[in-house]
């Protein structure tokens, strides 16, 4: 468990942040400059706030009340910057073999078996790569040498602020890969930095949403993608729901698969997910239109009946229009004409026309 409840202030900027979570897979999300970075480096030890707590499990590294400041080197905290920070006249494997003897340096005994260079090097498909210096690898390369640096330490907690920032797109593919083996090999808590809600969708199990250096919300990734609300702090136009579904079955001969969840099913171009698997899907509000009756004769695969909860910002050109499908949520975005020529109102049953999904090919996280 990791319990944050934090004031600081840092020139112009104050930061007050309260969560706590569990999860396998934590992501702070929000925009540039929200205060992202300046929580985890609270976290680390990099910067200490002015009041309050910070705790892992049974370890308490700050208590202004208490008067504990444990030093970042006794945390046992991993840290991966966005560019690596890599010693540069060192080779890959000296690069991984310093955390190594920087740990055996120090006195805080292991919660659990070390983790071994071998395993590290051969998870991250280091192997090619260990008599290369940083500047012979690739911006994916040198990621994948500061995360394994940064397991070699032994941490009980790893922190990723924005490793993916300075990649493209197949860089950032390849990483997000290999972050997602770590997490399920490793059993060690992540905390992962982003402004990109596609990898928080893909990696997270639960997010804290920071925006203006405050926490304006925490919980699991599909319960905060269905508050409309909280959405400008998203950035407007990724509003959108996640549901957690299972393979249900596969169409060989159309190249279909569907999958099932509380609210119904939904059918999508072919997964490689065995039946019974999770797969995790993100429905993004712009795709998702609505009628009052049953839509007869329409290429649309996947209709579910669902009921009004609310409408957000009726005010406005468009609303998004937040409806319960069984256990899960769904939000479609609509224009405010539509909602009065339809008369749209909460507690009004609906059929939602879903006309584009986006998935986790892998699965959903911790499956």
């Amino acid at each position: 468990m990791l319990t944050v409840d934090i004031e600081q202030r840092l020139g112009t900027f104050r930061l007050a942040a309260t969560f706590s979570s569990a999860a396998p897979l934590l992501s702070l999300f929000g925009r540039s400059g929200s205060g992202k970075t300046s929580i985890i480096n609270a976290i680390a030890g990099a910067s200490r706030p002015d009041r309050g707590r910070i705790a892992f499990d049974d370890a308490e590294f700050f208590d202004a009340e208490k008067k504990i400041w444990l030093p970042p080197e006794q945390r046992r905290v991993g840290y991966v910057f966005q560019d690596g920070l890599l010693f540069p006249h060192l080779s890959v494997i000296a690069n991984l073999h310093y955390a190594s003897h920087a740990t055996a340096r120090q006195p805080t005994p292991l919660a659990k078996l070390p983790i071994v260079s071998a395993d590290v090097i051969e998870l991250l498909g280091l192997g090619g790569l260990l008599h290369r210096r940083p500047a012979a690898l690739s911006g994916g390369e040198k990621q994948r040498v500061a995360i394994g640096r940064a397991l070699l330490a032994q941490p009980r907690l790893l922190l990723l602020d924005e490793p993916l920032a300075s990649l493209d797109g197949e860089r950032k593919a390849e990483i997000l890969t290999y972050i997602e083996r770590l997490r399920d090999h490793f059993a060690i808590p992540i905390v992962f930095v982003s402004h990109s809600l596609d990898e928080v969708v893909r990696l997270a199990d639960e997010m804290v949403l920071v925006d203006k250096g405050r926490v304006l919300a925490a919980g699991s990734v599909a319960d905060i993608m269905s508050h409309p609300e909280w959405m400008p702090a998203n950035g407007r136009f990724d509003a959108g729901t996640v549901i957690e579904t299972h393979v249900e079955s596969h169409d060989a001969k159309y190249g279909l698969t569907t999958l099932t969840f509380a609210g119904g099913e939904l059918v999508v171009p072919h997964v490689d997910n065995a039946a019974g698997e999770r797969v995790r899907v993100r429905i993004l509000a712009r795709d998702v239109s609505l009628a009052t009756t049953e839509p007869q004769g329409t290429s649309i695969h996947n209709v579910l009946q669902g009921t009004i909860i609310a409408i957000h910002g009726e005010g406005g050109a468009v609303a998004d229009v937040r409806i319960a499908i069984g256990e899960s949520t769904l939000i479609a975005r609509v224009t405010r004409q539509s909602i009065d020529r339809l008369q749209l109102v909460q507690g009004q049953p609906v059929f939602a026309m879903v006309k584009a999904i986006s998935l986790d090919r892998r699965g959903a996280a911790g499956a």
